[in-house]
């Protein structure tokens, strides 16, 4: 780790830039674990817990490191939108022959999280996103109701992987003309077994937001919480070394 963690004057808890922030399950998470946290979104958001700004996320961050502001932050979370590479999209458009082109907004966020020079995560789901793996996170670490494996490359820091739990079950729900019971529900698309929406907050870890498809998108904030915690506590005994 290279950068401090910047102690705000006015006694308030360091500052995370949440970029393509959605609902806020990931905000959710690292507020928990000793941040005050500013989210960023092209789409409205009035269900995100925290200060939100509505803006094109990269053009906002390009803009704080042009200013200087933003060395107000201590971290940095991006989740750029994953349709590009993930799995489930790449696989959907080709059986359903509708081959959308998506952008891949993984290359030029990494290239302006670099010029921040601030620690940093970029986060995608598993599939085909060019990310470094070097945290894999699934709901199981945390007692969750969901798989939802997670992939994080990390900036400017690191931490050791925890070890991944064996699954207990399958994912509940409809493959192939079957149904499976599992300890775990789907946390993407809708029908065929998938939850509702109770059943999806519940095993999220998410209660303010109602919206299918925020819950859908969102990252458990058991996740963020870990993230944040471990960076929080190097950060702290560097600085009381």
């Amino acid at each position: 780790m290279t950068h401090p963690i910047q102690i705000r004057r006015d006694g308030h808890q360091p500052l995370l830039l949440d970029l393509f922030c959605c609902a806020g399950g990931a905000a959710m998470g690292y507020h928990r674990s000793g941040f005050d946290v500013v989210g960023v979104d092209i789409r409205p958001r009035p269900n995100y817990p925290f200060t939100f700004v509505q803006a094109d996320a990269l053009e906002y961050l390009a803009a704080l490191i042009a200013s200087g502001e933003i060395e107000r932050y201590a971290f940095i979370h991006t989740s750029p939108p994953c349709q590009a590479g993930c799995a489930l999209t790449v696989g959907t458009n080709r059986a359903m022959g509708w081959g959308r082109a998506h952008i891949d907004l993984v290359p030029p966020t990494r290239e302006l999280l670099h010029a921040s020079g601030l620690p940093h995560v970029i986060e995608q789901p598993n599939g085909k996103a060019e990310i470094r793996k070097d945290l894999t996170l699934c709901g199981e670490q945390f007692a969750l109701g969901v798989l939802r494996h997670r992939n994080f490359e990390l900036g400017r820091w690191s931490v050791s992987k925890p070890a991944h739990r064996p699954h207990r079950g399958r994912v509940r729900g409809w493959r192939h003309g079957e149904y499976f019971d599992g300890p775990y529900v789907a946390a993407y698309g809708n029908g065929c077994g998938k939850p509702t929406i109770a059943e999806l907050q519940a095993a999220m870890g998410i209660t303010w937001t109602d919206v299918r498809d925020e819950l859908t998108e969102a990252i458990p904030p058991a996740y963020s919480q870990w993230i944040g915690g471990q960076f929080l506590t190097q950060a702290r005994l560097e600085a009381a070394a």
